[in-house]
Order: structure tokens, then sequence, then C-alpha cells
């Protein structure tokens, strides 16, 4: 397996490429910045591997870059987990907090290089899509869901806010198929998705001979959901100088292409959505408050997972249930401890990663039950849940070391009677500690 290493931090990179050097089934190559390791990968790359934090270019730009073309492990220390999470919008499957150890990631990539040989060989079936949207329902959902039922049959703007992964598109595509337009069109375009130079051009297309590529005509978004509904996701991401064009195109009703002088009247109806501080950004220059208030004319925030625990198990179950129709498998069951640790993981990533975590389970469970083991939440910083005895337990130990053993200064230290004690130290079968 080929693997591009790229960081930035050269005591990390050399350190990487030592403990890898280990393992002769993977051929590394390190990259001290993301543009160096643009110019040399190829496809005979199996894995990108990449910190998230880097002058220049950084880990997210450098995967937005890498346009899905290669499968991709993000590194990345509690700071940046939320820019971690990010990167799966953009199609990253994995990502493991700083500081790991090689054998967490030789795992990691022994998972991904599994993976990848069993999509080869796995049967190629189609599966149907779930024109619902939603996977579980909630009392938080329920709660959001009241008040983009009565936006959706009105003309009204809508700003959809929340976390990545919340499942925003969703919920644009569920107002969309409730209003009065659900007949016509919904496009659904991501700002952060295309380049800069090119967001205009995808919004109100181009005459043949606009630019240099230009060959032939092309009609922009706007003219595509016509009558419809257009969803800008991560609107946040819009440059400044296309902000100005998209207002005037909001309150006359009318676009030109690039090139052109013609008007072309449209009627659509706007859903845009960000995770971003919009406020924040207008503070800083970066977001205009006229188009701000436009947008925002019913703002709809939708809680992260973890605010809506009762859909874990609901969508979990039912994304495994696609996969082993998408990957041709008998029907999988999550394991009773698999249960528990998809509860008790915060979900950062949220419905998102949530998918990501059981189709990769999906695939990698040998048999037809999916254990914690297969989940691999514990590198993405799932902490295990102690019971109070197995704390308790490992604060006497703790104590009984500090103090030499010493089974008197040690109840002393505890605030606990001696012969009660002595009674713990027996039922946590810890009597090889004592003098």
């Amino acid at each position: 397996m080929k693997i591009a290493i790229v960081e930035d931090d050269i005591n990390m990179r050399k350190s990487l490429e030592i403990a890898m050097s280990d393992y002769q089934e993977f051929k590394i190559k390190t990259f001290k910045n993301a543009k160096d390791a643009l110019k040399n990968i190829d496809d005979s790359f199996n894995l990108i591997i990449t910190d998230i934090n880097m002058p220049g270019m950084d880990g997210i730009e450098f995967v937005k870059a890498l346009n899905g073309k290669f499968e991709v492990i993000i590194m990345t220390g509690n700071a940046t987990l939320q820019r971690a999470i990010e990167s799966i919008h953009l199609g990253v499957k994995d990502f493991l907090l700083k500081p790991f150890d090689v054998d967490t990631l030789v795992t990691a990539i022994k998972r991904e290089d599994k993976i990848q040989k069993l999509k080869q060989v796995l049967p190629k079936v189609k599966s149907a899509k779930n024109n619902a949207g939603f996977l579980g329902t909630s009392k938080a959902l329920e709660s959001v869901l009241k008040i983009a039922n009565k936006a959706s049959k009105t003309d009204a703007s809508i700003l959809l806010l929340g976390q990545s992964g919340v499942g925003k598109e969703v919920f644009a595509s569920y107002i969309h198929k409730n209003s009065p337009r659900a007949k016509k069109p919904f496009i659904a375009i991501n700002m952060a998705a295309i380049p800069e130079n090119l967001i205009e051009s995808e919004l109100f297309g181009f005459e043949k001979g606009a630019f240099t590529d230009a060959q032939e005509a092309k009609a922009g978004q706007f003219e595509s959901a016509n009558g419809g509904t257009l969803f800008l996701d991560e609107i946040g991401e819009m440059p400044y100088n296309v902000q100005a064009k998209l207002l005037r195109a909001l309150q006359e009703k009318e676009i030109k292409r690039l090139g052109s002088s013609k008007v072309i009247k449209i009627d659509i109806r706007i859903v845009s959505a960000t995770n971003a501080n919009l406020s924040d950004k207008i503070k800083n220059g970066e977001f205009r408050e006229d188009l701000y208030y436009r947008l925002n004319t019913i703002p709809l925030n939708i809680p992260p997972l973890k605010d809506r625990k009762d859909e874990i198990l609901q969508i979990a179950e039912k994304t495994l249930e696609q996969n082993c129709i998408k990957y041709g498998f008998e029907t999988k069951n999550f394991s009773l401890d698999a249960k528990e640790q998809l509860l008790s993981y915060t979900w950062p990533g949220n419905i998102r990663e949530l998918i990501s975590v059981v189709e990769r389970s999906v695939i990698l469970s040998d048999g037809n039950e999916i254990t914690a083991d297969t989940l691999f939440l514990e590198s993405r910083g799932l902490k295990e849940n102690k019971n109070i005895q197995e704390m308790e337990k490992e604060l006497i130990k703790e104590v009984l070391e500090s103090e030499n053993n010493d089974i008197d200064k040690a109840s002393k230290t505890l605030g606990m009677s001696k012969a009660n004690l002595t009674k713990k130290i027996q039922t946590y079968e810890l009597e090889g500690l004592i003098k």
C-alpha cells in the first residue's frame, strides 16, 4: 500500500517515517506541506494521511484540492477537532486525535487497506434511495420540523443554522418537498466545495468566450432552479465580491450570465445554510449585513446529534440495513456493547459522522454481529464509561501505592476506617499491595 504523509512539523514527520519503516507492507512518502504533496502524488498512491494545521495550504484546503480522488485520514489535535469534522463533509472517512501511538495509526491504515480491497470484490448492488430524508425522530427534531413545516408553506428565505453534519441539506430538501414549489427543481450547491474563481460562473452561468475556457455557453444554477428552490450550503464561504451580485439577484429577481448584457428573469426560493457565525463575519467585513438580513427571514436552528440522542440508534440501524443491501451482505446487527458505544460517543461530526462509522463497520465486520471493537471509536476520543466501583478500585490502588502500601496511612488519606478499607481491598482483590 502506497501512502503519502503530509506533515509540516519536521519532528513529527521524521518520527512517522522511522516508525512506519518497520512495516514492509507500506511504502511511505512524506511531504512537508500540502503544495509539495499536490505536485507529486499520482494515481499510484492508495491513501493520504495529512495534518490539519499547516502553513500555506491547510489540511482542509488540501482535501478540497484532492477533489475526492484519494481516501484521506486526518491527524488533528483537540484545538482543530472541529476542522477535522468539517473534513467529513468533504468525504474524509477517518481522523485520529493527537497524541496517538503508532499502533493506532497502523490500525487505521490497515482498516482502510482492508476496506479498499473489499470494495474491489464486493458485489455491485444498487440500493433504493431513501426519499424520506430523516432516518430517525426525536423531540428535538420534531420541534424544529414544526417550524420548518410552517415556513415551507411560504416563499420566505430560510437560513439553516447548525454544526456541520446535522442534516441541513435534508432539511432544505424537506422544506422544498413540502412547499408549493415541490414539483419544480431543487438545486443544491456547496460554496465551500467550489473554487472561489468558479463560484460566480457556477451560480449565474456564462456565455461562450466569457473567459479562456468558456468554449460554449452554459446556464448557471439560478437558471436551473428557476421556479423551484436553490439551496446555498456553507453560505458563509461565499466570496465577498459575489455577495453583492447575489443580493441584487434576490432583490431584482433577475440575473446576467458572465459575458452577457441580457437580463434573465428568475423566480426561485432561496434556502441557505451555514455552520459559521455570520455575525462575526459581518463584524470582520467578510459578509454583507444587507445580504444576511435578506437570507435570514426565517432562521432555523438545527440541534446537534448529541442533543437528539433518541435518533442515534434509529439512524445507525437504518444505515446498517441500507449498507447491508448496498454491499450485498446478509443482515447484520449491533451487539449490546456496540449500541452502548454509539450512545456514549459525542458525535462531533453529527449524522454524517455516524453514517460514515456505520458504513465502515459493515464492511469490516467479519460476522453478522457488529461489536464495539469494529466501530473503532477510541481513536476519535471516545472515553470509556467507568462505573463507581471501577473508579473506587483505581483510587484505592493509587493511594496505597503513593503511601508505599501502608494501610494505616492509606486509610487516613482516604478518610476511611482501617476496617472498611481492609474490606474493600479484599472485595477488589488488592491484597497483594498491602504489607
